[in-house]
């Protein structure tokens, strides 16, 4: 990916930075709103993603949905990702130590909340769900530490700044390349690191089953968690309707002594993750980004992905 710089790439983050003001100016719920309704024209601008997350949908649940409903659920998924836009500017604002309780309920989350106090580090994986940014914010909002491996954006100028707004806000952002050693550093130090784990990794990725069918995953994930025997807690963030109302929940927690007992720790520690992400995804599907390539690389031929 080459990140862009200079005139053009400031204008539109002029541009970008004119917008969030003016969206600043009204209430959330609105703006989700309109965001709704962007999404709602999504498919009419730019079909292909929508015929992508109906091949993704159909591939994932063969004849078990109507082509109807697989069509409302595509349909909900392009919604939901120009919500997380709105999101992604308005929520850093909202959520803090004394209003989250306004917009998130928590589920599962006790156990959770004893490793983060024991101070020996703890590793968030999450997906492309929902408002995946808003357990970071809960995290940071209630006192802890909290750092995510990212992608840069492509512009200059946008990246910074969304770095900046979340340090600002309690969360450090690591770009996801060379960030082995800083990811390390966090847990020996006791804090958050979070990760999106449903990102295509290449032929070099390790394959686990997802909804049935091979999908890489990157081995970094559950080569720290082996490297430093921090637990990996597997969760989610999921609208509740279409205001700014969220829950957020743990499906999983992975603990060394699980994985020391099995003959391939690496490759039953991916699996283990990307099925507790394939349970909660599909507890509602509507929330998952059925358009991204998940699946676009596969094992060559001989090799598969671990039996469920």
């Amino acid at each position: 990916m080459k990140v862009k710089s200079g005139p053009i790439a400031w204008l539109q983050y002029i541009a970008l930075r004119m917008a969030f003001a003016v969206m600043q100016m009204f209430p959330i719920d609105r703006n989700l709103a309109t965001a709704g309704w962007i999404g709602r024209l999504w498919p009419r601008i730019m079909p292909r993603h929508r015929q992508r997350a109906m091949d993704n949908l159909k591939a994932a649940y063969g004849d078990a949905l109507s082509p109807e409903h697989l069509g409302g659920v595509a349909d909900r998924c392009l919604e939901s990702v120009a919500m997380l836009a709105v999101e992604s500017i308005c929520l850093p604002r909202l959520i803090n130590k004394f209003t989250w309780s306004r917009y998130i309920q928590t589920r599962n989350l006790d156990e959770t909340v004893e490793l983060v106090l024991s101070g020996k580090g703890v590793i968030l994986v999450t997906a492309h769900y929902g408002s995946f940014e808003v357990t970071a914010h809960l995290l940071a909002a209630m006192g802890f530490d909290v750092a995510a491996i990212m992608r840069p954006l492509d512009n200059a100028y946008l990246n910074r700044f969304m770095v900046q707004t979340r340090r600002t806000h309690g969360m450090s952002l690591l770009d996801k390349k060379g960030a082995s050693g800083e990811a390390q550093q966090v847990l020996e130090d006791g804090k958050l690191l979070a990760f999106v784990g449903d990102q295509d990794a290449g032929r070099k990725g390790v394959f686990a089953d997802f909804f049935g069918r091979p999908a890489s995953v990157y081995k970094s994930i559950g080569l720290l968690a082996m490297v430093t025997g921090r637990p990996i807690v597997v969760g989610y963030a999921r609208r509740l309707g279409r205001g700014a109302r969220y829950e957020v929940g743990v499906q999983r927690v992975i603990r060394r002594e699980e994985w020391d007992a099995q003959a391939d720790p690496l490759r039953w520690i991916t699996q283990t993750y990307t099925r507790a992400i394939e349970d909660f995804v599909r507890q509602d599907p509507t929330q998952y980004w059925w358009m991204h390539r998940r699946w676009k690389s596969q094992p060559k031929s001989g090799s598969a992905a671990m039996p469920r």
